[in-house]
């Protein structure tokens, strides 16, 4: 179990305001960020990784877009294309679910 700065596994300030207010409870990242029983510190708030594991794009539901904080999933592949120049969704490119929550 490792210490992990927020930024590595939430990259972007929305994301960590989130999960301090309990509307983020998991990001999937193209590569493994965490392991389970990691923890990371947001403003004092301690939170542990409880989850991770491969997936697809294909594998996402709605719910899964809503535990990352965006309305449905296809706000999600929105959201996708705007941070990552030249994205295409491809139902087979494998990711890593990181779920975590507040300790």
């Amino acid at each position: 179990m490792s210490e992990l700065d927020p930024s590595e596994l939430l990259p972007s300030e929305r994301m960590r305001t989130q999960a301090l207010e309990g509307a983020v409870t998991q990001i999937h990242r193209g590569h493994q960020y965490a392991d389970d029983g990691d923890t990371f510190a947001i403003d004092g708030t301690t939170f542990e990784v409880t989850e991770v594991r491969e997936r697809t794009l294909g594998d996402l539901t709605d719910e899964d877009a809503q535990a990352e904080g965006v309305d449905d999933l296809e706000g999600y592949r929105r959201m996708l294309e705007r941070a990552h120049e030249n994205f295409e969704w491809d139902d087979d490119s494998e990711i890593v679910l990181h779920r975590f929550e507040r300790r």
